[in-house]
């Protein structure tokens, strides 16, 4: 009688698919860590252990838009309550389970101040073996507009595990008044990497104008550090980062002064496309 095969660990599957698709490996782990996480989050809401949440940052873009948006390494997720509440309503969910994912928080956070938020380490099992640490920024769930979206990352099916799909993520008109008000404010050192999200989302032909600019001004007007429209004028530290990055990316525009100039056509039709929402 012929013994049948050892079923394949989930690592070297991660390997064999990323491999086969042309994915990042470690790009495709986080995908899986990601969404193994909200499979979490959804069962707590699905049995009233938790009110709502939001995924958004760079996670959400690449959620929506899969390898077309950079990668990234944290998840900001956005839920109810105080610092201290969301932690506990984190910890809550996640004991729920995924799968076969079991979580852990680690007990070391770090309160961010200025953005209402704190940053924990989430160490994620994959039955009885480690998986991955991921980094989760809790933030305060302050918005009306979730979008359910399905996932557009790849590789999740060919790896046999089971994806929650829809997933909520923050509307991507909040998204883009949320990155046009960092990148463009007082406290804009760090966040060249929002102008290049916005100018992906206007490419891909996902830029609502009037809904974008209505949900701006009030994004402006709450935070109430700067005007809408903002005047924006590329810092010289932003430029090698921004060809780089348009450059990994495949954009049609490749040099600073290109993303600078179209930048600011945008913010200018975000400004003449206000009036038709008020």
């Amino acid at each position: 009688m012929t013994k049948p095969k050892p079923r394949e660990r989930l690592e070297k599957r991660l390997a064999r698919v990323a491999r086969e698709q042309g994915i990042d490996q470690e790009r495709l782990r986080r995908w899986v860590s990601f969404l193994a996480l909200c499979g979490a989050l959804d069962r707590a809401i699905q049995t009233a252990a938790l009110s709502g949440y939001y995924i958004k940052g760079g996670v959400a873009m690449e959620l929506r838009f899969a390898e077309r948006a950079r990668a990234t390494k944290d998840l900001d997720l956005g839920i109810g309550g105080t610092r201290a509440s969301r932690l506990q309503s984190l910890s809550e969910a996640l004991s729920f389970g995924f799968d076969q994912f079991t979580f852990r928080i680690k007990t070391q956070t770090r309160d961010m101040e200025q953005a209402d938020t704190v940053r924990v380490q989430v160490a994620i099992q994959y039955r009885t073996r480690a998986w991955q640490t991921i980094e989760v920024d809790l933030g305060p769930a302050n918005v009306d507009r979730v979008d359910l979206i399905e996932p557009r990352v790849r590789g999740l099916v060919e790896l046999g595990i089971p994806v929650i799909s829809p997933v909520r993520c923050l509307g991507l008109a909040e998204q883009v008044a949320q990155k046009l008000h960092a990148c463009t404010g007082p406290a804009a050192a760090g966040r060249a990497r929002d102008v290049l999200d916005i100018l992906l989302i206007d490419a891909l032909g996902q830029l609502n104008y009037a809904e974008t600019a209505h949900v701006a001004r009030r994004v402006f007007e709450a935070r109430a550090t700067h005007a809408f429209p903002p005047a924006f004028a590329m810092p010289p530290e932003w430029r090698p980062e921004l060809e780089s990055l348009a450059l990994e990316l495949g954009f049609t525009l490749s040099k600073a002064a290109e993303i600078e100039a179209r930048f600011r056509e945008v913010i200018q039709l975000l400004e003449r496309a206000t009036p038709t929402d008020e």
